[in-house]
């Protein structure tokens, strides 16, 4: 296409890209939908790569430089998938900026929500029910070990070093068996 000769290409694309994979893979784990009965649907995939975008975000928010470029570009790398993917699902191209619209809300509001649960220690698993689960989740332990799950992650995340975003290796924890943990 013509109009790709004059678009500029961002540097990190290729960093952007590796890092978006890994965190779209975790975010598709068959546990998630098969263990905790997250919904194998558009919304629930959306909300499943929302939750691990989001937690990546919380670690390079607190990393130096370049760290918040990465982000940035973490978020438009997102929000262009978001778009391709309304645009398969065969949304109009009219329909496409009212869809992100809403999808950016969510995103965003899910992220906070989330953050505020984390930094406070409590909420988690009320906000994951809401936002994952639809207040009705298929499993009655499934918000608590998604939540787990989600601490879990926090704190590995939290001693990644930021190479390892670079090298599209962000570390996140397998989903705890089905019956618990021993917390």
């Amino acid at each position: 296409m013509i109009f790709g000769l004059f678009k500029r290409r961002n540097p990190n694309a290729a960093v952007v890209d590796r890092l978006y994979l890994a965190i779209a893979a975790a975010s598709r784990a068959q546990g998630f939908y098969r263990d905790l009965g997250v919904p194998d649907t558009v919304e629930g995939r959306f909300d499943m790569l929302t939750l691990h975008v989001a937690l990546v975000l919380r670690r390079l928010a607190t990393l130096p430089a370049p760290a918040g470029e990465l982000a940035q570009d973490l978020v438009d790398h997102t929000f262009a998938h978001f778009d391709s993917a309304l645009r398969e699902l065969g949304v109009s191209d009219i329909g496409v900026p009212k869809k992100m619209k809403t999808l950016a809300s969510a995103f965003y509001g899910r992220a906070k929500a989330y953050g505020v649960a984390l930094e406070r220690g409590t909420g988690l698993e009320a906000s994951l029910l809401r936002n994952v689960f639809g207040e009705a989740a298929a499993m009655p332990d499934a918000p608590a070990r998604l939540a787990r799950y989600v601490e879990d992650a926090e704190r590995l995340l939290a001693g990644a070093p930021f190479q390892s975003f670079v090298d599209g290796t962000p570390p996140f924890p397998d989903l705890e068996p089905p019956g618990g943990s021993d917390r």
